[in-house]
């Protein structure tokens, strides 16, 4: 993968193209990373502060992941079209559906199913932190219609999530200041600074301060993680 790095402060763009694809097609499941993960290892892409992994994944109906394990992993689910199931071993089973933050923070060990049981495509941005503490006992939480005012906080990770919809061409919403930023574009066009970004672009800022998001086309959703370190 390419990397493109702009020094100021420091600022990363990258592009979405630039992703690494995998998944298996075959069985209706397309994946998109943004960072190293299984056979795709760059040793300069392991991680961005507490963001280790930032995948977007597109299931077909009656596609999914089945029971597979984690562990000492914040892992942060938002669905940006369809329905996604969700089950766990810790007994939990829900339906995540577009606005709403899925949090399942595996701790020591924790196994769950990840499918597509609906008539419709499915595409989820899924994100996994480090925690700042590993073990523990596994939790799951899910927020149904966060609005753009509400963080998400992960205090595991030290780390907040900030949702940016912006409706209006030319519409500004101010990027907050932190140590390090993660900024991932999940619909329409934005610029940050000089940078114009389109749909699966993402920033990985470091010392930026008074950035703002600049809607180009609209409807714009961003997610931001506002990262302690």
């Amino acid at each position: 993968m390419r990397r493109r790095v702009y020094r100021g402060p420091v600022m990363d763009i990258r592009r979405s193209a630039e992703r690494y694809r995998g998944g298996d097609p075959a069985a209706g499941i397309e994946s998109l990373h943004a960072f190293s993960f299984g056979p795709h290892y760059a040793p300069d892409n392991l991680r961005f502060g507490a963001v280790i992994a930032c995948n977007e994944e597109r299931l077909a109906p009656g596609a999914g992941f089945d029971e597979h394990p984690h562990s000492h992993t914040e892992i942060v689910t938002w669905v940006v079209s369809g329905e996604l199931t969700h089950r766990d071993s810790a007994g939990h089973e829900s339906v995540v559906r577009p606005g709403d933050v899925q949090r399942l923070s595996s701790a020591g060990g924790v196994r769950h199913v990840e499918r597509n049981d609906g008539a419709e495509p499915l595409t989820f941005v899924q994100m996994w932190l480090a925690p700042l503490d590993p073990g523990g006992d596994p939790a799951y939480e899910i927020v149904h219609g966060i609005a753009d005012s509400t963080p998400y906080a992960v205090p595991e990770a030290g780390a907040m999530l900030h949702v940016r919809r912006l409706e209006a061409v030319g519409e500004r919403t101010a990027i907050p200041d932190a140590p390090r930023t993660y900024l991932h574009v999940v619909r329409g066009a934005v610029r940050v600074g000089p940078h114009e970004l389109g749909a699966g672009d993402a920033v990985r800022a470091e010392g930026e301060k008074g950035l703002e998001l600049v809607a180009g086309s609209v409807p714009a959703e961003v997610l931001i993680w506002e990262l302690s370190g």
